[in-house]
């Protein structure tokens, strides 16, 4: 610990309790409270934290790498304690056993009702002041409340009238019903411990919105309150990163860049300031962006003279980094620095910028010791992965007919649906995909699966069980869409008692809905499963036929209704009717209608002027695949032609490919354009045969050229060196050129 402490705690003493508010995350925090145990050598130091967790406290002693989180779980709660070294919390339980001080969490467990809505015990309550907090950063001429803080405490070696500043922010807001629970209950805890330490004092550590409250509750009872009991859950342990306490990233804490801050606490704020500069230029040089001495020489001078202009006794983070940007950046920015307000970067920042938020962030990830104590699924998970030779680095492919491997595959996407890193799939089974037998994998360790899977054990102590849990929770308001995905996995990790219940609402859901987007998704995914029966037996599922029958009747009662004028072709209803191609080719046994009706609404959908382009495209694409024979000489008078085409191609690709007759007259239609026509034509034109690969747009240029009777490598002509669209600008640019040239007599 870097700095030097406060000569005088700005703690309060009343009734031999000594309160020291904190900001969560703050060094200058965790400085005052080291000095406030060092000076008051108490009894009893009470932190803001789970109170559940008293008798375990030695578990956060045993020599963890910080940063590390107490991470508890309910039936349906979740919540993150996170210490880092310069946490006040986890300074005052080291301290505290320094001194031989009693340690007791005080607040609420996190499962407890007060944290409904609570993922982060130590968030901060900015938001339930907000009005002050302007009116402060107005006063002070900053942008937001971590440069309030910053200016106010976190440069100064000896902060002045930080119990002040939590007094006037509680003193305007008024505590909701869950901050009211938890105070009234650490309350309880403060009395009970003044009365056991006789004359010693007891120091109280909590967040400074909360101090005022705890001061007006001290008299009343003095038995220690009991510690309420859940029916399921747990608190464990859990490597943490700076990456995951950063505000930058998203995290709920007022104290950002801990990679910074960690700099502030270990070496004070003047070398963070130089450790941040050098931290910028060589992440800068890492990424070709030049980096001179005499910028950096620029930028320290800059920022030392901000400090001295704002009046900080040592170098503020928001000095240094107005100091780079200065120096750095010549241009103007697309948008505010990221330290003046709130929130995550936004795309397309500045690489200075990006790099800057990166060295402030830091790279610390924390490593628990060997003997903490782990929920079962961690050890179920490790002892799987050693019995199926899964716990190596390294690609595995799957034979998916071999039963062996099908269970490996199965633990592989559980822990897949559990989001548990360094399991990557490459390739296998999937929605709307050709039957695939084979599975590729790629598997490596990663430092942060450990925390994954303790994370992960709040859905179940086995991975079958976790697995099947986490699935259920998507489930419960998932979209139609959503639901055939999640139909999906559950086959895949082999866990038949959601997929039941998942077909039936599916079901339901696709006899009611006129979302063609989502019946397109969902026809295609169960098709996915419809063609893999191989491996999941799936056509003696009377459900799954079901949906397949209900689904492509649907989409064919709902395309032959829509009408409206030229428009952007809509890749989501030409997935729709790719899916109704596919039931008939592949679950014609699941379906009520026959291919007569199919091909009669297709036909009708081609022939009607008033359906949007694509969709007539796809609907004779649809009848084409179905054995019906398109004429061709039709096509010659289609408007908006390659939106037409992009539907055509997305549904009947290969019958394409295999009618010189077709790509004749589409070639013909386009040579015909004028320039003017090309140009307009050209963007849907791309679309459309993007749905070929670059081996089928050969094939398609072979075509063409056998169809002018010209000798030549289709190779050549599919294979520009420059980009078709800059091709078109170019040609766009001629013409106004040589309309100029035409209009001034120069032609």
């Amino acid at each position: 610990m870097a700095g030097a402490a406060p000569r005088t705690p700005p703690a309060a003493r009343l009734m031999g309790a000594v309160f020291v508010g904190v900001r969560h995350h703050s060094p200058a925090c965790a400085r005052i409270v080291a000095a406030t145990i060092s000076e008051q050598q108490p009894a009893y130091v009470l932190i803001e934290g789970p109170a559940d967790f008293n008798e375990r406290i030695d578990e956060l002693l045993l020599g963890h790498e910080l940063p590390v989180a107490l991470f508890s779980y309910s039936d349906e709660h979740a919540s993150w304690s996170p210490f880092c070294d310069y946490s006040p919390e986890w300074v005052a339980i080291t301290e505290a056993r320094r001194y031989g001080a009693e340690v007791r969490f005080i607040d609420l467990p996190a499962w407890h009702e007060a944290f409904r809505e609570v993922s982060n015990r130590y968030a901060d309550a900015e938001l339930r002041y907000t009005e002050v907090v302007e009116r402060l950063c107005r006063e002070f001429s900053v942008d937001n409340v971590d440069a309030l803080w910053d200016h106010l405490f976190e440069c100064e070696t000896e902060p002045k009238g930080m119990a002040e500043y939590f007094d006037l922010l509680r003193g305007t807001a008024t505590a909701d019903e869950g901050d009211s629970a938890r105070e009234e209950y650490m309350a309880r805890w403060v009395r009970a411990a003044v009365h056991a330490a006789g004359d010693r004092p007891v120091v109280v550590v909590t967040g400074g919105f909360h101090t005022a409250a705890l001061k007006a509750q001290l008299d009343g009872g003095t038995d220690w309150p009991e510690v309420p009991e859940r029916e399921r859950g747990a608190s464990y342990l859990v490597p943490y990163s700076h990456a995951r306490l950063d505000a930058f990233t998203g995290y709920q804490s007022g104290m950002p860049s801990p990679g910074y801050y960690q700099q502030v606490w270990e070496t004070g704020a003047q070398r963070a300031a130089d450790w941040l500069v050098e931290s910028v230029a060589t992440r800068l040089r890492g990424r070709q962006q030049p980096v001179s001495t005499a910028d950096l020489i620029a930028a320290r001078t800059q920022a030392g003279a901000l400090a001295r202009l704002r009046g900080h006794e040592n170098l503020a983070r928001t000095d240094v980094l107005d100091g780079l940007t200065s120096a750095l950046i010549s241009e103007d920015l697309t948008q505010p620095p990221p330290w003046t307000r709130r929130g995550t970067l936004q795309p397309g920042a500045h690489p200075a910028l990006v790099e800057m938020i990166g060295a402030l962030r830091g790279g610390k990830v924390g490593r628990l010791h060997p003997s903490t104590p782990a929920p079962p699924l961690v050890n179920a998970v490790q002892e799987l992965l050693r019995t199926h030779g899964l716990d190596q680095e390294g690609k595995v492919a799957l034979d998916l007919t071999d039963p062996r491997a099908l269970e490996r595959s199965r633990i592989l996407h559980r822990l897949r649906v559990l989001r548990i890193p360094g399991f990557e799939r490459t390739s296998g089974p999937s929605g709307g995909a050709q039957p695939q037998l084979e599975e590729q994998w790629t598997l490596r360790p990663v430092e942060e699966r450990l925390a994954a899977l303790i994370e992960a054990a709040e859905n179940g102590a086995t991975l079958e069980e976790a697995a099947g849990v986490a699935l259920e929770r998507r489930s419960r308001n998932a979209q139609l869409e959503e639901l055939a995905a999640i139909l999906f996995d559950a086959v895949l990790c082999g866990i038949s008692a959601l997929s039941g219940r998942v077909k039936q609402t599916l079901n339901e859901g696709v006899r009611e809905t006129g979302d063609l987007a989502a019946l397109g998704s969902v026809l295609s995914g169960v098709l996915g499963l419809w063609r893999h029966d191989r491996l999941f037996g799936t056509r003696k599922d009377p459900l799954l036929g079901s949906v397949i029958d209900i689904g492509t009747a649907r989409v064919l009662w709902l395309v032959e209704g829509l009408h409206g004028g030229p428009a952007p072709a809509d890749p989501h209803r030409l997935r729709a009717m790719a899916a109704t191609r596919d039931a008939v080719l592949h679950a014609r046994s699941a379906l009520s209608l026959d291919v007569v009706d199919v091909t009669g609404v297709a036909t009708r959908v081609s022939n009607d002027v008033q359906a949007p382009p694509d969709l007539r495209g796809a609907a004779l694409g649809l009848a084409w695949t179905l054995g019906s024979q398109p004429d061709v000489r039709k096509i010659r008078s289609i408007e908006a032609l390659g939106d037409w085409l992009t539907g055509l191609f997305a549904v009947a690709r290969e019958e394409v490919l295999a009618s010189p007759e077709l790509v004749g007259v589409l070639d013909e239609l386009v040579s015909a354009m004028d320039e003017e026509e090309f140009l307009v034509a050209l963007p849907a034109l791309r679309l459309a045969f993007s749905y070929f690969p670059p081996r089928e747009r050969e094939t398609i240029a072979a075509t063409v050229l056998a169809h002018r009777g010209v000798e030549g490598s289709a190779k050549g002509v599919t294979r520009l060196t420059v980009d078709p669209v800059t091709v078109a600008e170019a040609m766009a640019i001629e013409k106004r050129v040589d309309a100029l040239l035409v209009k001034g007599g120069l032609a």
